[in-house]
Parts: structure tokens; C-alpha cells; sequence
């Protein structure tokens, strides 16, 4: 017989048990962080004021049976108030206290279905190392809830269309963008189940909205007013052009930091353009795709995702999450054309962990580091649109 200490030290035994340790150790250093935040340990501090101040706030609106109308900082569809209210369940702690719980709990929840039966555990790998590049950040925002919506929507397709198109249409009401995860659907059954089952439980779901709640479609006025976020895509355009001699100056509003000045109208309608071609040109990759595999529909939606965020007039770190979350469900397949965009991501959410909090006065001012900072960042994700939409052409053309 073995002695009973060899158990203990097999190599699948200790490969078990390495991720939901590292799991544990680093949202133990994410919560520390977050908890400290008001030392200000790593650049400007205040991360843990959105959920402090703004969401505690909007509570405070949302148990009222209203939605936060003629606030400009209110620029999230109706299925947001649910996310938000949320916390309010949990008897006997504060609202952050409550906010961070579930965060995490839905963390844990990403981060078991993404190992769960014989997927790949690269993928899970991914998010349990590349949330906590984000240091703090993801805790104290519910981009974490939105990313699980969209990670199940995925996972569930090949097994339970129906099932997904219902966490995707859950997470569309929630941040819109979830609603990209059914792009890469199979033809045929597998889509009309998928794409009819989100129709079905987005109005439905929109109904229970708008009957509870006051004001479900305020948003859209705020949403309109955005402006250029400094750290867009456009917003480091104009940081170039500012080191040029350019007159513009950066102001708070609309609930981040934006260009205010000549052409930045201009800018954020070009953002609004480029949208659009990246709209147009995932149409014509769904009527031209013709060769389908286990992965296409997880590779569709990271490519659709970065385009949509790269062309957008804001992409602020939280961005990063989604992105993380869907890299993950890549990986979790063998068939994946995204390795290589994935770690670009990785990369693009180390730099975005510098960009704020860390050097974020630097990038407000537009100072050369800054502006270096966003270049890099923004480069990154730029090469990941172009990979990752090409790798995704060739990988389904006939």
C-alpha cells in the first residue's frame, strides 16, 4: 500500500487544487486593495466611491420604484435597477458591504462554470489571473455581473439555445453588449431557438420593468449627451493633438473625465461612424460565415465586443472585465482562433490598471507618460480587433 502522504501530493490532486487557491489569494489581495482605497495605495483612490456614493445613491432612488430620471450620470438600460437593488436582499450588512459579497460570489460563479465538465481550464486561468490586472477596479463596479450573463449565454448555446438566448437578452437589458454573444450562433435551429428565446424573455423582461418601475427609458436622454472619454480611442486622438497645440481642455461630466473643445464633436461623431462599419462588417462575416465550429460562436462575440468597445466615445477599465470574461470562454474551447487576442487583452488590462488609478493624473493632464500610457492601451486593443476579426474570417470562410 502507498503511504497515505502520497495521496496528497499527486499531480492532479495539487493541479485541482492550484486554481481555487489562487483564486482565494488573489481576491484576497483585490479585496484588501479595495478595502484601503481610501489611503489612496495606488494612484488617485476613489475607486470604491462609485459604489459608496453613485449606486448606494441610485438605491435609494430604485427602492422608490423609480428610476433615477434627469440624473446625467443615470446611462444604463431598465435591467440595471435589478442588479443594483441587489444587494438590499442581504440582511444585516451595508450596502457596499453587500455589493462587494455579490460581486465576488458572482466571480466564484464565472470562474466554476468556466471549469466545469470537460472544458478546457486555460480559460478559467485567464479570469482568475487577469481580474486582479484590473487590481480593485472590479469589485467596486457590476461590469463582473453583466460579464457572467454573457459567459453563460455562451456556454449554454451548444446544449440549451433557448436558455441562452435568455441570459444574453438578460444582459442586454442590463449593458447592451451582451446581446453580441448570440452573433456567432449556428445557423438554423440552433440560431432561431437562440435569437426567438431573447426576443421573447427581453420584452417580457421589459414589461415586469416598466410596470414596476417609473421612468424605465430615461436613460436614453443621457446616454445621447456623452461626450469624448479621455481614455477612448478618440479621446487619445485628441491628447495628441492637445501635445500638437490644440485648445481643448479636459472636464468632468456625464459621469467621467471628457474633451471639451473644437472638433470633439466631430470626434465622437466619427466614433459613432466607425461603430457603425464595425456593425456593417459583422454582417457581412454572419452571411458569409459558412464553416462553423464548437468555438465560432465565443470567438464571434470577443471580436464583435472589441470592435464595439474600441469604437466607442468611452472605454473605461471596467471595459476590460468583459473583455477578460469572454477571452475566458475562448480558451475554454481547443478550437479557438483567439489565443493570441486573448493575450492581448491581458495585456491591454495591465496597462489599463495603470491608466486609472495609477497615472490617471498623469493622463487627465495630458502629459507625455499619459498620453504614452493610452497609446499603448489603446494600441493594444486595436491589434486585437484587427487579429481577431481576421483570424475569424478565414476560420469560417467556405
Amino acid at each position: 500500500m502507498a503511504p497515505i502522504h502520497a495521496t496528497w501530493v499527486r499531480p492532479g490532486r495539487i493541479a485541482r487544487a492550484a486554481l481555487p487557491a489562487a483564486w482565494l489569494l488573489t481576491r484576497a489581495a483585490m479585496l484588501l486593495l479595495l478595502l484601503r482605497d481610501d489611503a489612496h495605495p495606488l494612484g488617485v483612490g476613489g475607486v470604491a466611491r462609485e459604489v459608496h456614493g453613485l449606486y448606494a445613491h441610485w438605491y435609494g432612488t430604485l427602492v422608490h420604484g423609480t428610476f433615477p430620471t434627469g440624473d446625467p450620470m443615470w446611462q444604463y438600460p431598465p435591467g440595471a435597477g435589478p442588479v443594483l437593488l441587489a444587494p438590499g436582499a442581504l440582511p444585516g450588512l451595508t450596502y457596499f458591504q453587500a455589493f462587494v459579497a455579490l460581486t465576488l460570489a458572482t466571480d466564484a460563479l464565472v470562474t466554476y462554470v468556466l471549469v466545469r465538465g470537460d472544458r478546457d481550464r486555460r480559460g478559467a486561468w485567464l479570469w482568475t489571473a487577469g481580474l486582479p490586472l484590473l487590481l480593485h477596479i472590479p469589485l467596486a463596479r457590476y461590469d463582473i455581473e453583466v460579464t457572467a450573463l454573457a459567459v453563460l449565454a455562451l456556454l449554454t448555446l451548444h446544449r440549451a439555445p433557448r436558455v441562452a438566448g435568455t441570459f444574453a437578452a438578460l444582459g442586454a437589458l442590463v449593458k447592451v453588449w451582451p446581446a453580441l454573444t448570440l452573433l456567432g450562433a449556428p445557423r438554423g435551429r440552433t440560431t432561431r431557438q437562440a435569437w426567438g428565446s431573447a426576443l421573447v424573455a427581453g420584452a417580457a423582461m421589459l414589461l415586469v420593468l416598466a410596470v414596476a418601475f417609473r421612468a424605465p427609458f430615461s436613460f436614453l436622454r443621457e446616454q445621447g449627451g456623452r461626450g469624448v472619454q479621455i481614455e477612448s480611442l478618440g479621446g487619445t486622438a485628441l491628447a495628441l493633438a492637445r501635445r500638437a497645440g490644440w485648445s481643448g481642455e479636459v472636464r468632468y461630466q456625464y459621469g467621467a473625465m471628457e474633451f471639451v473643445g473644437p472638433y470633439v464633436g466631430v470626434v465622437a461623431t466619427l466614433s459613432l461612424a466607425l461603430t457603425a462599419v464595425a456593425f456593417g462588417l459583422l454582417l457581412w462575416w454572419r452571411v458569409r460565415a459558412r464553416a462553423y465550429s464548437q468555438a465560432t460562436p465565443y470567438d464571434a462575440a470577443l471580436c464583435a465586443t472589441l470592435m464595439f468597445t474600441v469604437t466607442s466615445r468611452v472605454i473605461s477599465p471596467q471595459y476590460l472585465i468583459w473583455l477578460l470574461g469572454l477571452s475566458a470562454v475562448c480558451l475554454t474551447s481547443r478550437y479557438t482562433t483567439q489565443r493570441t487576442v486573448a493575450c492581448l487583452v491581458l495585456a491591454a488590462a495591465g496597462v489599463s490598471a495603470l491608466a486609472y488609478p495609477v497615472l490617471y493624473e498623469e493622463v487627465m493632464a495630458g502629459t507625455w507618460t499619459g498620453v504614452a500610457v493610452m497609446v499603448v492601451r489603446n494600441g493594444l486593443l486595436l491589434g486585437g480587433v484587427w487579429l481577431s476579426f481576421r483570424s475569424l474570417w478565414a476560420a469560417t470562410k467556405e
